[in-house]
């Protein structure tokens, strides 16, 4: 039998002995009256009635130490021969091990190294932990065990938890932020019959009922799009999006998305937004405008640095654009294997350009053929109004002035539809490339100029917080399944 065998079959039979002495180790309820933070900042005397986690216990006699973990911090505890009662201590003694949750009652006290405590009056086992913990120092460094299981994580490394509670600030923030520009927040569809409003491979499932094929959504903006055809002129919509694609330090096949769109606005409009929303977020998160990232310092105090497409391939690329010929040369020496010189400047600027931009950056004005649901520029007709917003060389945002003539936007999409087909692209989902004929139909009633940006949360999050994977700021990321040699040999160990 392993060890941790032997402590499982241990922590059962305690079980068991509490049942018999009519203690519940599972017990329905316990009214926590303070924090462990609002505990270490009571006076000396104070009485305290606390819950958390013991993290660890060392029992010395006639004197006995833990320290209690809630997910505020931690606090030591004492339990002392002739100051806690005697079925007290013995029951912390005999039948409570780390890992235990449990409630406490007490009064403040400074121990002779000076530590502020509590001195435990009551204890009661609220949920009896069977399974051992890792070891702080040993059990859980691994880092896809880490993501594996997550719990272990935020239980072993508590300071985890400070990145979530920092999402969940940069999402209170974002939304008090719209909420007083007159943004209304909407939901919309995570299960969709047509995949649309990005080019990427959807996630196929089926719905029963109606024995109908469905795709998990890609991009809410067809939806949100159609708001704005009824007179919502001012929306925003924070959702899941799916894409059945590659998983890196930046991608995950399910993320968190934002979309936001405002009638009568173009992507100006957009760009002033987007750097206030951003040098607020950097303020409230960080205390500054200028922020560590690794060993490089980003400022996100506005304005940004604005380039067009053609002027970031020109300078970081060493080739001009507008020489065809010398730029599809320069595309297939690293590997370009289109066609139009349209994609090749998308590959270049994918492929030489991205890593290139630190500080916070606009790519604007996109070859029209690659942007199917943009305005066409006022000024110069073979581009659309577009901006990618880049940090780190990370896409972190992408905008439109959007595209808003039903006739235009019926022959873009077909054109799409027909470049897929013959590209083939997506070839196992070709029965879902067909037109959107009810987003096109919408258009049709008229939809007002409008503009609109989508911002990755879990890559703002990333910057915002500090961490280099998106699975740091993920609570559950995806995982390859564990291979059962490997399961077994941990279990066996």
């Amino acid at each position: 039998m392993g060890r941790q065998d032997e402590i499982t079959k241990e922590r059962l039979r305690k079980i068991e002995e509490l049942r018999k002495m009519g203690v519940n180790p599972y017990p329905h309820h316990f009214d926590k009256k303070q924090s462990t933070i609002e505990a270490l900042s009571s006076k000396l005397g104070s009485k305290i009635k606390t819950a958390g986690r013991l993290m660890t216990k060392r029992d010395l006699g006639k004197i006995a130490f833990a320290k209690l973990q809630d997910e505020h911090g931690k606090i030591q505890i004492v339990l002392q021969k002739g100051q806690t009662p005697d079925n007290v201590f013995n029951l912390f003694k005999r039948y409570l091990d780390t890992g235990d949750f449990t409630g406490i009652e007490g009064k403040i006290i400074k121990t002779k190294t000076k530590e502020i405590s509590i001195l435990v009056k009551k204890i009661e086992l609220l949920s009896k932990c069977i399974l051992p913990l890792p070891e702080k120092w040993h059990g859980l460094q691994d880092k896809e065990e880490r993501y594996r299981k997550r719990y272990l994580d935020l239980i072993m490394n508590p300071e985890i938890g400070t990145i979530f509670r920092k999402r969940t600030q940069i999402l209170n923030i974002i939304r008090e932020f719209l909420g007083k520009k007159d943004f209304l927040e909407v939901e919309t569809p995570s299960l969709q019959p047509l995949y649309g409003g990005a080019e990427a491979r959807p996630f196929i499932t089926k719905l029963n009922a109606l024995d109908m094929k469905l795709y998990l959504s890609i991009s809410p903006e067809i939806y949100l799009k159609k708001l704005l055809v009824g007179g919502l002129g001012r929306i925003y919509t924070i959702c899941k999006n799916f894409r059945n694609e590659g998983i890196d330090a930046t991608h995950n096949p399910e993320f968190t998305m934002m979309e936001i769109y405002a009638s009568y606005w173009d992507y100006n409009n957009v760009k002033k937004m987007t750097e206030e929303l951003l040098e607020i977020l950097a303020k409230k998160i960080t205390g500054k405008t200028k922020i560590k990232f690794g060993d490089k310092e980003i400022n996100f105090k506005g304005p940004y640095q604005s380039m067009k497409i053609e002027e970031a391939i020109k300078k970081y690329c060493k080739v001009d654009p507008c020489n065809e010929r010398e730029l599809m040369k320069k595309a297939k020496e690293f590997g370009f294997d289109g066609k139009t010189r349209d994609e090749a400047i998308q590959f270049l600027f994918d492929e030489k350009v991205e890593s290139n931009l630190v500080q916070p950056t606009f790519i604007i004005d996109y070859p029209k053929s690659i942007c199917p649901l943009t305005k066409e520029h006022r000024v110069d007709p073979g581009k659309v109004e577009r901006f990618e917003l880049f940090v780190n060389g990370v896409e972190l945002a992408n905008a439109y002035t959007e595209l808003n003539d039903p006739i235009e936007q019926e022959r873009r999409l077909e054109k799409q539809i027909e470049e897929r087909e013959k590209s083939g692209k997506f070839k196992a989902h070709l029965e879902a490339n067909e037109l959107d004929e009810d987003f096109v139909n919408s258009m049709r009633y008229a939809m007002p100029p409008a503009g609109g940006i989508g911002i990755g949360i879990d890559r703002l999050t990333m910057f915002l917080t500090n961490q280099h994977s998106i699975r740091d700021v993920i609570l559950f990321p995806f995982m390859k399944p564990e291979e059962k040699n490997k399961q077994e040999g941990k279990k066996n160990g």
